[in-house]
């Protein structure tokens, strides 16, 4: 049995390890706020961008195919597949990041049976040390970028993508992250980044009239400018959404630890008070012992 010092050491280690995940609770919690707040006002212009990309496929399609412009040409059966995933650069956030990877390996089996070749791009650290761990090879890869994401940076990171895809290096870039849906609950997006789906689009586009005209000798440069902003976007779309998903994440987990670690102290509370009962009780039939052994 633990002695009453040991006990009342293993208390206070408890007592310290809650002041600690209470306050990673709080700081968390401030950081939700703006984080959340940041992902509210980013998701309405995702959205706008995305309806009038919806909206340019819709014009194109009045003029022909759709599928022809390489921007959202469907490739039946890709030989190669970029997969771009986001984690967090910092764990104690519960399963927030293996969410993510479990994903990013039930994508990368699915395409690799049907013989496709899968690279893996990756943010954040600890998706980047999982994969090195496990000796998988990762095209790209790129850290302190989910924990304070940059328009710039992601940008450049993409841009890697977007040439891969109009050179032909890859046929198809798939974007994973776990995003925020509430305080309490994150959910795993996958977005088909490039090409764009023309059959989405054109579900989409069917169920407002669009007011955009465009010639059918109209400069491909505007559409080309619009495209890359809006996979700009979307990408930097994610880290916001993912950022504001692991603060989420982090107060659930922390705020579980604080309270598993406020139930221990009382367990040891309890454990700490029946020793020293026994180890007193002990003391009194000693004495006692003592004494009747003097008559």
């Amino acid at each position: 049995m633990a002695s009453l010092k040991d006990i009342k050491r293993k208390i206070k280690s408890v007592k310290g390890t809650q002041k600690t995940t209470h306050a990673m609770k709080l700081v968390s919690s401030a950081k939700l706020k703006r984080a959340e707040e940041l992902a509210k006002r980013s998701k309405v212009y995702a959205q706008k961008i995305t309806e009038m990309i919806q909206e340019i496929a819709q014009q194109i399609a009045k003029y022909g195919n759709v599928n022809n412009n390489i921007y959202f040409k469907t490739i039946e059966n890709p030989s190669v597949v970029d997969i771009v995933f986001v984690t967090a650069d910092k764990g104690l956030c519960g399963g927030f990041n293996s969410q993510t990877i479990k994903e990013v390996n039930r994508l990368k089996d699915e395409w690799e049976a049907k013989g496709a070749t899968v690279r893996l791009r990756a943010i954040g650290k600890k998706g980047i040390a999982y994969y090195r761990f496990n000796q998988i090879e990762m095209l790209d890869e790129i850290d302190g970028l989910s924990a304070s994401p940059s328009y710039e940076e992601a940008s450049k990171f993409i841009k890697a993508c977007v040439d891969d895809y109009i050179a032909g290096k890859t046929e198809k870039v798939i974007v994973i992250h776990n995003g925020y849906v509430n305080m309490i609950t994150q959910e795993i997006r996958v977005d088909n980044l490039m090409p764009v789906d023309p059959i989405a689009i054109s579900n989409e586009a069917e169920l407002s009239p669009s007011e955009l005209e465009l010639e059918p000798d109209d400069d491909d440069t505007l559409l080309e400018a619009l495209v890359h902003k809006y996979l700009e976007y979307i990408m930097f779309y994610a880290l916001i959404d993912s950022l504001a998903g692991e603060h989420g994440a982090r107060m659930q987990a922390m705020d579980a630890a604080t309270t598993n670690a406020k139930e221990m102290v009382k367990s040891l509370s309890v454990k700490y008070n029946k020793a020293r009962q026994e180890a007193i009780t002990t003391e009194l039939i000693e004495i006692i012992s003592g004494v009747e052994s003097l008559k």
